[in-house]
């Protein structure tokens, strides 16, 4: 995300990256950046607390509106409200937890199955 909102920067056109992962933010340098201390994925605000959500949304188009020149961290004033997320995240002490590359096709629905093997008998 970083690249492309540098590469959308050097066209002439201001970005901004909400992320919630600081370290990530950081080593990646996009131009403008807002930095929400929430669990990974959760950038946007608590899942079903749309008024959450719009507050996040808010304050980082805030934020957008002041970062007059790239370069910038602004870090949002935000609260998850249940700390215990942190232990979670932090219990992996350092090993990979994810799951083997699995190479079968995964698809949503039987539909998505179906269009997608059509799609490949059509080839």
């Amino acid at each position: 995300m970083s690249l492309a909102a540098r590469h959308l920067e050097a066209l002439g056109m201001p970005t901004l990256c909400l992320g919630s992962a600081l370290d990530i933010l950081q080593a990646g340098a996009p131009p403008r950046a807002v930095f929400v201390d929430y669990p990974l994925g959760h950038s946007t605000g608590r899942p079903f607390d749309r008024a959450n959500q719009e507050r996040i949304v808010r304050a980082a188009l805030t934020a957008f509106e002041k970062m007059n020149a790239p370069g910038g961290i602004v870090r949002l004033d935000a609260s998850w409200n249940d700390e215990a997320w942190r232990a979670a995240a932090a219990a992996t002490r350092g090993d990979d937890t994810r799951m083997p590359r699995d190479t079968s096709p995964q698809y949503q629905t039987e539909d998505d199955r179906r269009l997608a093997e059509g799609r490949t008998q059509h080839r």
